[in-house]
């Protein structure tokens, strides 16, 4: 199986899953190698533009029982991680549906998922070492949905030493109309950036990081069953979902680099990717972050400052 870059589609074959339930591990078994390929080619484009999207990781019947599974669970009720509340006759479309946090702490098929052999493969081949599970999420963005501003999640899981890594599905197509990622190619060899206030008519949170006017911002265009790998320090965000009739569900996974001795106390406990726990210290307070700053007629970030961080991001 062959990485692709942002912009290619992937063709699947599979048929329909069936809707789950809380619970039970899925009885879906992997369609394709458990071992993807990750070419030299792959990791030359990781490691010079901080993310790779691996397309038809998950197949279509796998894809399909997931997004059925999961507005199953939000149709049944309210969930720990549900911090924006459940409200069915706001006209806030994530009010609607909100996402969801930390699911494999309750729900095995979303334990099952963060530790699937596949992803741990393909994050071991770019990390060159096996990483730590912390964090499930998962976002609905019906249509209408805010999308989030421009952010890293570094900022937020604080791991030392090393970075922390996302594993980003797409349930539903992801095109600009619906509020596909959107990411800054190379930024994750920057600093952790000092924040400032975002546009929240945009983004569902308030806060954002400054790019350079010069600097390009890229939409990662992903099918069903494509997962999405980024670096902890990579820039990246989302616009609000403009289409009139289409959600952009994605079943995102968060980890921390295998040599991370510390992660922010919002994600423990913290599992290796066989299911077992692993104790690391808490990683606390506040880091210093980085500022643009004027440099031989080019701006480039430099770091001062120190921040207070939070938990909740994309």
């Amino acid at each position: 199986m062959k990485a692709q870059q942002p912009g290619q589609t992937a063709t699947h074959n599979g048929e329909s899953g069936q809707a789950g339930s809380i619970g039970p591990i899925s009885p879906l078994r992997p369609i394709g190698p458990i071992h993807p390929t990750i070419s030299p080619a792959d990791l030359q484009f990781f490691n010079r533009n901080g993310y790779l999207v691996v397309p038809g990781l998950f197949s279509q019947q796998e894809t399909e029982h997931y997004r059925d599974h999961f507005m199953a669970l939000r149709a049944k009720g309210v969930y720990e991680g549900d911090f924006a509340g459940v409200d069915l006759t706001s006209t806030d479309p994530l009010k609607r549906y909100p996402r969801m946090i930390h699911m494999h702490r309750w729900d095995k098929t979303s334990l099952q998922w963060m530790i699937d052999e596949r992803l741990n493969h393909v994050m071991t081949a770019l990390l060159g070492r096996e990483p730590y599970a912390v964090q499930t999420m998962l976002y609905f963005k019906p249509a209408g949905g805010r999308g989030q501003a421009l952010h890293q999640d570094q900022y937020y899981l604080r791991a030392r030493p090393g970075t922390c890594m996302a594993a980003w599905m797409a349930l539903d197509r992801c095109d600009e109309e619906n509020g596909c990622l959107q990411v800054v190619p190379g930024s994750h060899e920057w600093p952790v950036l000092c924040t400032e206030k975002a546009d929240t008519e945009l983004s569902f949170t308030d806060v954002t990081v400054p790019v350079p006017d010069d600097q390009p911002i890229v939409p990662v265009i992903m099918e069903p069953g494509d997962v999405l790998f980024f670096h902890g320090c990579l820039i990246h965000g989302s616009y609000p979902n403009t289409s009139t009739d289409r959600f952009r569900r994605a079943l995102i996974g968060h980890y921390i680099a295998g040599e991370a001795e510390q992660v922010g106390g919002y994600y423990h406990p913290i599992l290796r990717m066989d299911g077992t726990p692993v104790e690391l210290a808490l990683s606390e307070g506040g880091d210093p972050c980085g500022v643009w700053v004027e440099r031989d007629g080019r701006r480039v970030p430099e770091v001062q400052g120190v921040e207070a961080l939070s938990g909740r991001h994309e």
